[in-house]
């Protein structure tokens, strides 16, 4: 399972993950709104500004104080790169 840090030490498992989409657009915003309402938000973000906005496949959707494009790195999965932890491969 392979896990992508999205800031602050949280992780997310990349296989659930559907979109990475930026916080700025007004139906990203309604996502946003509709997820709260329906209790399926969850805000990573430690109070900073939402950078990046992560659905998952369970319907849940996780704001994140890291770009788009840092997590979406993150993901792809560089070899040594600390931030994405694969563990199916470790012994």
């Amino acid at each position: 399972m392979q896990l992508i840090n999205i800031g602050f030490g949280n992780m997310i498992s990349a296989s659930r993950v559907i979109a990475i989409v930026s916080s700025e657009s007004a139906p990203i915003k309604r996502l946003i709104s509709d997820a709260k309402s329906k209790g399926t938000l969850i805000d990573a973000t430690y109070g900073r500004k939402t950078r990046a906005v992560v659905i998952m496949d369970s319907d849940h959707v996780i704001l994140t104080a890291v770009q788009p494009e840092t997590v979406a790195g993150r993901a792809g999965g560089s070899g040594g790169d600390e931030s994405a932890c694969d563990f199916g491969e470790r012994v």
